[in-house]
């Protein structure tokens, strides 16, 4: 991506003029709402470069994580469809990609044959342990000068607006 700071300059001045034009446009929350797209391409991008070494994209990487964390370490594809905002589909070929590699497993559910979990394996587990602490560095200093009271306005803001967006989702249905 090109150097984000300009990116944004430009973004300033293009809204700046389009505000000029038609004047009725919410200038702030356009702003903020390309400047958080911006910085989230540019964090998705970092992310996909620090993952290609180990042959995997966001999405892979996201549903291992969602199985990594949870305690019994697997979840249903409905669940985890949900949580990595991915249709059935493309969370089909993310299993079936993550299973050839022997990072997750396909299972019938216990309690009901019909149901399938989806397993995270030691193999997978050993993959997310030795991926991550090489991308702490870079978190870190993503947010360096940053308050701690910093850090939680923006958690709070974010969290904020994703309760708003969740409301409107509610409202379109």
């Amino acid at each position: 991506m090109a150097n984000l700071t300009k990116c944004i300059n430009m973004m300033d001045e293009g809204i700046g003029r389009v505000s000029m034009v038609i004047p009725q446009m919410p200038a702030a929350e356009a702003r903020l709402s390309r400047l958080m797209l911006m910085v989230g391409s540019s964090l998705e991008e970092e992310l996909e470069a620090k993952l290609k070494p180990h042959k995997l994209n966001h999405s892979d990487f996201l549903t291992l994580m969602i199985l990594y964390s949870r305690p019994d370490g697997h979840s249903t594809p409905g669940e985890l469809c949900e949580f990595a905002s991915q249709g059935a589909t493309n969370m089909t070929r993310i299993a079936n990609a993550l299973v050839k590699r022997g990072l997750i497993t396909r299972r019938a559910g216990e309690a009901d044959r019909r149901c399938v979990l989806i397993h995270i394996t030691a193999a997978g587990r050993r993959l997310v342990q030795k991926m991550l602490p090489p991308l702490f560095p870079r978190i870190s200093a993503m947010f360096a000068g940053f308050s701690e009271a910093d850090k939680r306005d923006l958690n709070r803001l974010l969290r904020k607006l994703a309760r708003n967006l969740d409301q409107l989702s509610k409202e379109a249905v």
